[in-house]
């Protein structure tokens, strides 16, 4: 049996706490499952802000994703259990090895090896579940350690899309969770960010977003990225329809610039 679709948003930063929490409200009210918080040094602290938005909302609350590199296991599950406990058991805790160098330097903190940084994510990951098995951990990436580590120790697993000037790249990535899940792959939720989304009834998406991830690919290489959708909101339905027959995929993010023309396609969904 296939699982059901969840969809989630994230959210951009706010001027102020009533604009932040009306933003959640909306989410809430356009159909979405889960609220998202990314973790930059630009941005609201994740676990405060969602917990804001936990005040207002119903629906479940997550981090996309947190850079475990900026905390150390033990104080970051005090903070987990506070917010899953403040938040009725809503909250999905989101990992990722963290790439932004200047980041870590403005937080003086060392910048490790790309390689020593998946050795943290796991270190991180095995903390979280021996101590907090009762709250969801997602990862993302797309390198081999990171996937082999989110198939074996995640709850769900956030997969890039891959390059669409490759032959399905994402077909291979899946291939490869399949394989490093082994008998855990029926529990294990499958997440896609969706990249770009028409906003207007053209059906042609901006692909400004999608460039961030492949400057140098021609529009009509984007276009085939899995995560760019496009035609009206039953054609981008269908897609999705296709991404979960194909590749198992049930759990969908787009950014709240997106969410409104998303939600139409949530409805074709439900």
């Amino acid at each position: 049996m296939p699982k059901d679709f969840r969809f989630g948003v994230g959210l951009l930063p706010k001027e102020s706490r009533a604009a932040w929490q009306e933003a959640a409200r909306r989410i809430e009210d356009l159909g979405y499952d889960i609220v998202h918080v990314p973790d930059h040094l630009d941005a609201p602290a994740p676990l405060l802000s969602l917990l804001a938005a936990a005040e207002v909302t119903t629906i479940r609350l997550g981090t996309f994703v947190l850079n475990a590199g900026f905390y150390k296991p033990a104080l970051l599950a005090r903070d987990v259990a506070a917010l899953d406990m403040l938040s009725d058991g809503r909250f999905e805790l989101g990992l990722g090895t963290g790439y932004v160098q200047e980041e870590f330097e403005a937080a003086e903190l060392p910048f490790p090896s790309a390689g020593r940084r998946v050795d943290y994510l796991e270190h991180t990951t095995a903390y979280m579940k021996e101590h907090l098995s009762n709250v969801p951990v997602l990862i993302a990436g797309s390198g081999d350690r990171v996937l082999t580590i989110a198939a074996r120790r995640a709850d769900i697993i956030g997969i890039a899309g891959g390059r669409p000037d490759r032959t399905d790249s994402l077909g291979e990535r899946i291939e490869f969770v399949r394989r490093a899940a082994g008998d855990r792959l029926d529990e294990l939720e499958l997440n896609l960010a969706i990249i770009a989304v028409p906003r207007d009834g053209s059906g042609v998406p901006s692909l400004t977003l999608a460039r961030r991830y492949a400057p140098d690919l021609p529009d009509e290489v984007l276009m085939k990225h899995p995560g760019v959708l496009s035609g009206s909101p039953r054609d981008m339905a269908d897609a999705l329809r296709h991404h979960r027959d194909t590749y198992g995929l049930t759990y969908f993010t787009v950014q709240e610039h997106h969410a409104a023309s998303f939600s139409k396609v949530i409805a074709e969904l439900r």
